[in-house]
């Protein structure tokens, strides 16, 4: 080799030059999980659309059938429980940022305790109102269960993500400059939070107004 192409590559390997070659902007993952929460989002919003057009074609009383208005104080207890839980996201998020391993850790378990406790307490729902009626007995039961049950699996998608990173995080997967997987669940989760806000309103809230 050259003289000056021993110099070309002596510049291009050094920490200076290899900088210029790392790639800006939003990462493939990112990108991705995007993509991935817009789908999503329109399927939901397109259930939350279907939920409202049906009810306004089918005018009073709703629910229909004789069926009660549902109860609130489970629903309120599960949503104190699940919207919380983007917080310690948010706190094992910064901490791999910091590269204290165990905050990480510690975030990601408290997020799965309270997922996992949403789920048992939305089992517990759903083994009060079947006695009542189920997804065929009309149009307002195959709504509920469509709607809280596409989301409930949600959720169980989210757990089994941060199931994943805790198991990752005790083998030192991640660390303060490899913690974009981190990140693309924590973006997930908040996702899944937000959607449970609009079925509050949509599935307990609204047959109140």
């Amino acid at each position: 080799m050259t003289e000056r192409g021993e110099g070309i590559l002596t510049a291009a390997t050094r920490p200076t030059g290899l900088a210029t070659e790392e790639p800006v902007g939003r990462s493939t993952g990112w990108w991705g999980v995007m993509l991935f929460l817009t789908t999503e989002g329109t399927l939901f919003a397109a259930l939350f659309g279907s939920y409202f057009y049906l009810r306004f074609q089918h005018g009073a009383p709703w629910p229909p059938d004789g069926i009660r208005q549902p109860e609130l104080l489970l629903p309120l207890i599960m949503t104190a429980v699940l919207v919380p839980s983007s917080l310690p996201v948010l706190w094992a998020e910064a901490g791999i940022r910091q590269g204290r391993r165990w905050q990480l850790r510690a975030g990601l378990f408290g997020t799965l305790v309270m997922g996992g406790t949403f789920l048992g307490l939305q089992g517990v729902e759903y083994s009060g109102i079947l006695r009542e009626y189920t997804f065929t007995t009309n149009v307002y039961g195959s709504l509920f269960y469509a709607i809280t049950t596409f989301h409930g699996s949600h959720v169980a998608v989210g757990l089994l993500m941060v199931c994943w990173l805790l198991v990752a995080s005790l083998h030192g997967s991640f660390g303060p400059h490899r913690y974009e997987r981190v990140r693309i669940v924590a973006y997930y989760w908040h996702f899944v939070d937000a959607v449970w806000v609009a079925i509050l309103f949509t599935v307990y809230l609204s047959p109140r107004l």
